[in-house]
């Protein structure tokens, strides 16, 4: 069976990547520091190496086993740390990346093992081009996140021009879906279920008018085990293997409780709050490439996805609620 290592793949997205490449009967194997993903998160067959992606220890992994794919999604994904911390975040994002692709450099194997890097659709462009984003706009990140995911895509197309390396990168729009991470800013979906299981406000900052392409975690896996198969096109240019991964479909942050109200069933308030310091106000991303090139296309609308991810959601706080009550019951014994 062909082998993939999947880094972050014990995190939110990583986890649904290793379930397709298992469904697609891939030995899989995760890389993972637990810093914010779960072993609760991984299926039993999946082998684990616990190694930060910037130790020896993952350079080694990678120059000793011959692993036919590794799509590498270990990342620090929180904007407000990447601004208030930007020398953590590019070693992460950028060192972090570069300790991988050069081992896999060093190993020899380079172009027989193809390197797919997740990089972001939303925070890539900027706010100086009109939306939808297609892949060789013009790239102004706003962010040391966005700066450092387009740094590392710089190395990226280096080493697959003038080393001959295999690589590709898919650029995520924002991703919603079962095993998010409710706290911090990062899953806005996420963070609303969570506040509507708790009988509590949503709080949108601003009027609610800026958009982003929300888009079913499911459908994002799908998408990133497609370009880690699929044939592409020559590296030439940076934008050459670099795929949207999204909707194509613009929502505002107020449709988005609306939708997310009604499937839940809620009629829990929304409340404003001011708004917050540079933020991007329209972002969604043009997924003609990805459909053209490698055959892809989101298969799950806004509501059928919402409605799976409350669900998931709303069992694991009935889960909660129930062993908390237990335990109750246990002290009062």
């Amino acid at each position: 069976m062909p082998n993939v290592l999947v880094t972050g793949g014990a995190g939110f997205i990583g986890s649904h990547v290793a379930d397709v490449f298992l469904a697609r009967d891939y030995t899989v194997e995760v890389l993972d520091n637990f810093s914010s993903g779960r072993r609760e998160n991984l299926d039993p067959r999946v082998r684990v190496h616990e190694h930060d992606i910037r130790s020896p220890d993952a350079a080694r992994l990678i120059q000793q086993t011959p692993y036919d794919l590794i799509v590498h999604l270990a990342a620090q994904i929180d904007v407000r740390k990447s601004v208030s911390d930007p020398v953590f975040d590019s070693s992460v994002n950028i060192g972090g990346t570069l300790n991988l692709i050069e081992a896999l450099r060093q190993s020899g194997r380079g172009s027989r093992t193809r390197f797919v890097f997740s990089s972001t659709g939303g925070a890539l462009y900027g706010d100086f081009v009109e939306p939808p984003n297609v892949e060789n706009y013009p790239k102004d990140p706003e962010s040391p996140y966005g700066i450092a995911k387009l740094s590392a895509e710089y190395y990226l197309a280096y080493y697959a021009r003038v080393h001959g390396m295999d690589t590709a990168v898919v650029r995520y729009a924002n991703v919603y879906g079962p095993r998010q991470d409710p706290h911090g800013e990062a899953g806005v979906v996420a963070i609303f279920c969570g506040r509507i299981l708790d009988g509590r406000p949503l709080t949108v900052f601003g009027d609610g008018s800026q958009t982003r392409d929300y888009v079913f975690v499911v459908d994002v896996a799908e998408a990133t085990v497609t370009a880690a198969t699929h044939s592409l096109p020559r590296p030439e240019k940076l934008d050459a293997r670099g795929f949207n991964v999204g909707t194509g479909v613009e929502t505002s942050v107020t449709e988005l409780a609306r939708v997310l109200r009604r499937v839940a069933r809620s009629d829990v308030a929304v409340e404003n709050a001011p708004k917050r310091p540079v933020e991007q106000q329209r972002s969604v991303v043009s997924i003609a490439k990805a459909g053209s090139l490698l055959g892809w296309r989101p298969r799950s609308s806004l509501e059928e996805g919402l409605s799976r991810t409350f669900a998931w959601f709303a069992e694991r706080h009935a889960g909660s609620r129930q062993a908390s009550a237990s335990t109750i019951t246990g002290r009062e014994r």
